[in-house]
């Protein structure tokens, strides 16, 4: 293997992206890396483009500028090979309503060199789908979880989730989340779960990148962020004094009245804070959506 090559050593590396609709710009020269078995959560305010961006990523948009290159290759022509590799569960299910679950499953299974029947018997009995009824006649719970059920079947290297949850109920998002960890990730499979449900993604992504203003602002190891970012509020002189004192990064900063400032500071693992940390806040993951999508 070549190292210096990063597309060799990448799941997906995506290049300089570029696309709007109409005059409104959605991805502005925006890159992004996906290693080989990282778990992304990726976090963004309505209307940010997260939906876009996996779409451009998968060949399903058209890039204005930019490339995408998966496993290696440069798409949006990519070798059937390399699609084998990929599982897709969309925002909107896009199955064939005129088929029934075992009909639809079995068309996709000719495609598929690497089709876990048991698998998909398993996840079909505990999750109640019927599988000679009309896809139509599904409920939209079941419709999703066959979308998923489809996604997993072939045991995709790369996994992309776009809000995956949302039409589940609890129990439902329960279900799919001990699924994705008992079986997924301990296989090494890249994924990519975009979601507003911000509980759930604390209970399966070990990475998160928030979009914003069309690009990934910033992408860290969840527990990294919150265990070495705080929130520093004060003037900007004192944030200015702050970061220097100890190396620290500005994630992000907020004027408030006066010359006062909010200001997200992420420490290095391990920096003694000293007196400084008698004026610092935690973060959650919620504080840390709000202020950095």
């Amino acid at each position: 293997m070549n190292a210096t090559n990063p597309s060799t050593t990448v799941t997906a590396d995506l290049r300089g992206l570029e696309l709007s609709y109409g005059k409104q710009p959605v991805l502005k020269a925006l890159d992004w890396q996906l290693q080989p078995g990282q778990v992304v959560g990726l976090l963004g305010r309505n209307g940010a483009g997260k939906t876009t961006l996996l779409e451009a990523m998968l060949g399903l948009r058209d890039l204005q500028s930019g490339s995408v290159q998966l496993f290696g290759e440069t798409g949006p022509m990519l070798s059937d090979a390399v699609r084998a590799r990929i599982g897709y569960v969309p925002q909107r299910s896009d199955l064939f309503e005129g088929f029934t679950p075992a009909q639809l499953l079995a068309y996709f299974r000719s495609f598929y060199p690497r089709w876990n029947t048991a698998k998909v018997d398993g996840l079909m009995s505990r999750w109640d789908i019927p599988r000679d009824q009309p896809i139509a006649r599904l409920s939209g719970g079941q419709q999703q979880r066959l979308s998923i059920i489809r996604a997993l079947a072939h045991e995709p290297d790369l996994l992309v989730l776009d809000e995956p949850v949302a039409s589940l109920d609890p129990a439902g998002r329960r279900d799919f989340l001990r699924e994705l960890v008992d079986q997924v990730l301990d296989r090494g499979t890249t994924v990519v779960l975009s979601t507003h449900i911000l509980s759930d993604l604390e209970r399966v992504a070990f990475n998160v990148a928030f979009m914003r203003e069309g690009k990934i602002g910033v992408q860290a190891p969840l527990d990294e962020l919150l265990e070495n970012t705080w929130q520093a509020t004060g003037s900007s002189a004192y944030v200015r004094a702050l970061v220097a004192r100890h190396s620290a990064q500005v994630l992000q900063r907020r004027p408030l009245a006066g010359d006062q400032e909010l200001a997200l500071v992420k420490f290095a693992p391990g920096s003694a804070l000293g007196d400084d940390a008698q004026q610092l806040q935690p973060v959650n993951l919620e504080e840390l959506f709000m202020e950095l999508a």
